[in-house]
């Protein structure tokens, strides 16, 4: 590590938290951290309408942004700024730092969803990078699955399960650990009569405003769009030969969450009793 870059670390390291924001020029959340802000679901709509979030986009699974460093120790400087107003250890932010900038990825891990903290805590991150003189990039953000398709109820899961060292949150999804890598989706959609050959593909999640950019590229470099009828959640795109990607978004899904959730209620008003809410309604961490 260069010698100024390490410097800055161990300086900010040796800083308290408001200390540290206090150079930086950046004002702490109101009532002294997130704790006080109740944990409220949103959608991915309601993130995206709300005000100074404009550096963030909502992909999988969670809110991201990137800004660009013109240095890795101004990078540095802002991951010391966030570590500052983190408040809590179930809200903390996985970041990410390289030479080129910081990723920063937000999702409330009690509900395993967006909430209003998200909401406070972006806007307080992009306040201390525009304090450091960091630019939010849009286009460098994305997030990519590999999606397995499968006869319905192959042990498929544990096979991959054992053979990435991953973690599996529920019946659909294998995780890193560490939230680094890809994330596995099992899709059970093969017919169990048809001849048993594997068939994989990549799910590429960008932001909602880059993805006709996106979509446009790939068939620029011979790709054609094979599938088109889930759009705008996702456009299934194929290359010479045959070999799928879709190109996703969170454009669709807020009403079919928001449907989930009404059925879910009126069941509970009929029975009494909540229900649990499935694995695949949450938006997987990774």
């Amino acid at each position: 590590m260069p010698q100024r870059a390490a410097g800055t670390l161990r300086a900010v390291a040796s800083l308290g938290p408001q200390r540290a924001l206090a150079l930086a020029g950046v004002t702490p959340p109101r009532h002294h951290g997130y704790m006080s802000i109740p944990i409220e679901h949103i959608t991915p709509q309601q993130f995206t309408d709300a005000d100074g979030v404009d550096d963030w986009r909502v992909l999988y699974w969670g809110a991201h942004a990137f800004f660009r460093a013109g240095s890795y120790a101004q990078g540095a400087a802002l991951v010391g700024d966030i570590a500052a107003l983190v408040a809590d250890d179930e809200h903390d932010p996985d970041v990410d730092l390289r030479r080129e900038g910081v990723a920063v990825k937000l999702i409330s891990r009690g509900i395993r969803n967006l909430s209003t903290r998200d909401i406070e805590l972006a806007r307080a991150v992009s306040a201390a990078a525009a304090k450091r003189g960091l630019t939010a990039d849009p286009s460098r953000i994305q997030v990519v699955q590999v999606a397995i398709a499968s006869v319905p109820d192959a042990p498929v899961l544990p096979f991959w399960q054992a053979a990435l060292g991953y973690v599996r949150p529920n019946d659909s999804h294998l995780v890193d650990p560490l939230r680094r890598n890809s994330s596995f989706f099992l899709q059970d959609e093969m017919p169990a009569d048809r001849p048993r050959r594997g068939r994989m593909h990549i799910d590429v999640a960008v932001p909602h405003d880059q993805v006709h950019a996106r979509i446009d590229a790939i068939v620029a470099a011979g790709g054609r769009i094979a599938d088109d009828s889930a759009a705008p959640e996702w456009w299934t795109l194929a290359d010479a030969e045959n070999h799928g990607v879709d190109i996703t978004t969170w454009w669709g899904r807020d009403s079919v969450r928001l449907e989930e959730e009404r059925e879910e209620r009126e069941e509970t008003e009929e029975t009494g009793e909540p229900q649990e809410t499935e694995d695949r309604e949450k938006l997987p961490e990774n």
